[in-house]
């Protein structure tokens, strides 16, 4: 036979089978279309020179390595269904004399048929809605537009060697399937159902016990550094324990639901209960797998949303004025100078050059060190912080020692302490339950008070460790006590931070910043009294860019990524209504021949909906309510702090994802009614 017949044939085979076919391939364009959107903002020029560019396109060139994974699973899995509808169509063609290496032809052209207008028309749609993409990301970073349409050639080549590798093994997998299955069994692979499967209740429960387990962790973790550490186990077994709660649960459901005569023993609970019970062990993976990633869109379309809209309170966090400095000195007298005085003059007159005055001054010492919690002791040791493991991390605590009087002045109080006493104040959440702290050993101080607040520097909002501070009416002797046991490797650190508003804008206060760093060169290079004392700047304004591309690549990427989720669970949707409506379609036959009505029909379909494929959404809105506690303390490693945001996001993100996910069925459950009830043209 001529080559040529081969490929007739597979395209014969593609057009015939169009209603499976049409949607894969356009989830194929799809896919293709935003891994080279996703390349091509990576690389993108136009964003690398505008201020926070950087930090969007490392986001984004992570989430093209997301996409590569993503896209090889999707594909794969559905690709599955194709090919398990075609095996009858395989069968029939190795009966009639077709071998096994002619089949290899059909398969091998119907892959570079599907791949070729895959590439071609995903590219075309990609280069032609990349500009779309760079325009809108531009507009979140609030930078420049360009309107210039370029292709960026290594987001082709990339591309394209992803999915010739994709479609490669895709093509090598069908085959090893073909090739052991007999010719019998390919042409009743279409009829071949399950076996009846039993209830297994061990599986079922231990579902419940791996999720149990997942969600009390998630809601019980005190701390951001340990839902840190944690966080890709506890989906590990949210993933493990919803796959055994649908695969073997549904199961169970199921006979339950055969033993309630008052429920089973109707006519649209019947039919539906029965024809599901046979197929649960397929059907409970793909109900697994629609609700990973309607979770998946859910936790990620809200956290990113959040982090964006709450941008500005970030940024306040991670600076707390307009313009903050952060004078470093080597001794603890240094402190107690006249350089201070110096520093404050100078900002005050450079903010008067531009007609600015500052207001709310942030103005207090500190002296920072690391310490590992033991209980009411923190353990400064360099042998025991260097062994550092999963342990010693959840319990790394930045300890800042803040004079009394500085706490006082800062925050408007009048707090009295006796010698060896403290006001302790903790952050991201995490809690000290003891009446005492021990600074290494020799220097221990009562917790007179735990206190609500303290006017942070913007240090804690850049780490991911708590911060504890302790405000002390003995500066000097506490300080001293704890460089005493410090050796250089572990040493403390001696700062002075001084901060203000500035009421102007942000062109302004960039150009006073500007002025004032300048100044601030000037007075440590003619500065000839003993001791160090170097002055860092840091102004909100000037950081305002590169915090927009940090969040606002973020959250694109969460959108864009959130998208090809959703595409991939409306995908398998539709898969599983074609798939199991052609399985149904004889017993439904059946049904109407001996007088069961297109209403009954109808009925029995909504009680099947009731009953199973409502369950992922349900579960994923499970999942993310007990996830909240968790990606709360995760968000606070991004400065982000208001609840409340969080909380609201989250709902409208769920109750606009039930309302997507009902629209959708809809569409999809009309493709199933008119296949099991005979209709063709409704």
């Amino acid at each position: 036979m001529r080559l040529g017949f081969y490929r007739r044939l597979a395209w014969t085979g593609i057009r015939q089978n169009k209603k499976m076919y049409l949607p894969y391939i356009l989830a194929c364009i799809g896919v293709v279309m935003v891994c080279y959107i996703v390349s091509f903002l990576g690389l993108s020029p136009v964003l690398k020179e505008m201020p926070g560019g950087g930090s969007a396109q490392s986001f984004l060139n992570t989430g093209f390595g997301v996409m590569c994974v993503f896209s090889t699973i999707f594909l794969f899995y559905t690709n599955s269904f194709l090919i398990r509808r075609r095996k009858k169509e395989f069968g029939l063609y190795n009966i009639l004399g077709m071998g096994k290496r002619h089949l290899a032809l059909v398969l091998l052209w119907e892959t570079v048929i599907i791949a070729a207008i895959t590439l071609v028309v995903g590219l075309f749609c990609g280069v032609l809605f990349s500009k779309v993409a760079e325009l809108a990301l531009t507009r979140i970073l609030d930078g420049g537009v360009t309107y210039t349409l370029t292709v960026e050639l290594n987001s082709v080549v990339s591309t394209v060697v992803l999915f010739l590798v994709i479609f490669g093994l895709m093509f090598l997998n069908t085959l090893r399937q073909i090739h052991l299955t007999s010719p019998i069994a390919l042409l009743r692979s279409e009829n071949a159902g399950e076996k009846p499967p039993r209830a297994n209740w061990v599986f079922a429960l231990l579902g419940l016990v791996v999720l149990a387990g997942a969600y009390y962790w998630a809601i019980t973790v005190k701390d951001p550094i340990t839902a840190m550490i944690g966080f890709f186990i506890a989906v590990a077994m949210v993933v493990v324990g919803t796959y055994l709660l649908f695969v073997a649960g549904s199961v169970t459901l199921c006979r339950l639901l055969q033993k309630n005569k008052r429920y089973y023993y109707k006519t649209n609970h019947f039919v539906s209960v029965s024809s599901m019970v046979y197929r649960m062990k397929r059907n409970g993976a793909g109900l697994a797998s629609i609700c990973i990633l309607c979770t998946m869109v859910l936790v990620m379309i809200s956290s990113t949303s959040c982090l964006y809209i709450g941008i500005e309170d970030s940024l306040r966090t991670r600076y707390p004025r307009h313009i903050n400095l952060d004078a470093v000195v080597d001794r603890v007298n240094t402190l107690d100078g006249s350089h201070q005085e110096q520093v404050r003059v100078l900002a005050e007159e450079t903010a008067e050059q531009y007609g600015a005055t500052p207001s709310n001054i942030l103005d207090y010492r500190v002296c920072g060190f690391v310490g590992v919690r033991q209980e009411d002791r923190m353990v400064m040791d360099d042998v025991f912080l260097s062994s550092y493991n999963m342990e010693t991390m959840a319990n790394t605590w930045q300890v800042f020692v803040v004079p009394l009087e500085d706490y006082n002045s800062l925050m408007g109080k009048r707090e009295t302490l006796m010698p060896g006493q403290a006001l302790m104040y903790t952050t991201k959440g995490s809690d000290y339950p003891y009446a005492s702290v021990e600074l290494g050993e020799g220097v221990t101080l009562s917790v007179a008070k735990q206190v609500d607040s303290f006017a942070d520097n913007g240090v804690d909002a850049m780490q991911i460790i708590p911060s504890m501070y302790l405000f002390v009416p003995n500066f000097q002797e506490t300080v001293e006590g704890v460089q005493a046991q410090l050796s250089e490797q572990s040493a403390s650190s001696l700062h002075w931070y001084y901060g203000f508003d500035l009421n102007c804008d942000d062109d302004t206060q960039i150009q006073i910043g500007q002025q004032l760093s300048t100044a601030l060169r000037d007075m440590e290079s003619a500065d000839e009294t003993d001791g160090y004392f170097h002055v860092l700047m840091e102004g909100a304004a000037q950081e305002r860019g590169s915090t927009y591309g940090l969040y606002g690549g973020m959250f694109f990427l969460g959108i864009l990524l959130g998208v090809v989720f959703i595409l991939a669970a409306v995908l398998i949707i539709y898969y599983k209504q074609i798939c199991e409506g052609y399985e149904d379609q004889s017993r439904f036959d059946i049904m109407q021949k001996v007088g069961m009505t297109k209403g009954e029909i109808r009925r029995s379909i909504n009680s099947q909906v009731l009953t199973v494929f409502f369950a992922p959404l349900l579960l994923a809105g499970v999942h993310l309510a007990f996830a909240f506690p968790l990606i709360r303390k995760l968000l606070l490693l991004f400065g982000l702090t208001n609840v409340g945001l969080f909380a609201g996001v989250t709902v409208v993100c769920f109750v606009a994802f039930a309302l997507f996910y009902v629209l959708i069925y809809r569409l999809t459950s009309r493709s199933y009614f008119r296949i099991v009830s005979g209709m063709r043209d409704e």
